[in-house]
């Protein structure tokens, strides 16, 4: 207890702060390294993206939507069926992602058969417009 006696009061508070700021950076450093660990669990990689089935099922929503681009600006179909189709289009791109969140980032033949089902049912809306 003599030793603590002779140690100056400002040190003391120097000391306290010190480690106090070393635990919040600790904790900072902690929190990040948990949230880069989560993301990293739920980030696809460029394959899974890339996948055939995936690659194949979004290119043609891409194709499909550019057609309805195409006729709204030529006057064939009016804005709103435009933006009816799109809103179905994303419906099925949206799909797509759920599908392959829960496949590890890819989807299987039977997602892709259904969702070229769901795909030809817009392109006959495309066409009848």
């Amino acid at each position: 207890m003599s030793g603590l006696a002779t140690f100056p009061e400002w040190a003391a508070v120097l000391v306290a702060l010190l480690v106090i700021a070393g635990a919040a950076i600790t904790l900072i450093g902690t929190i990040g390294l948990v949230a880069g660990f989560a993301a990293n669990a739920n980030a696809e990689t460029q394959w899974q993206k890339d996948h055939p089935r995936r690659t194949e099922v979004n290119d043609r929503t891409k194709l499909q939507r550019a057609r309805v681009n195409q006729k709204v600006d030529s006057g064939q179909m009016t804005a709103a069926q435009g933006r009816q189709i799109k809103q179905e289009d994303h419906q099925v791109r949206q799909e797509e992602r759920d599908m392959a969140s829960q496949n590890g980032g890819h989807i299987n033949k039977q997602e892709q058969r259904t969702l070229n089902q769901q795909e030809n049912g817009i392109n006959q809306q495309i066409k009848s417009e």
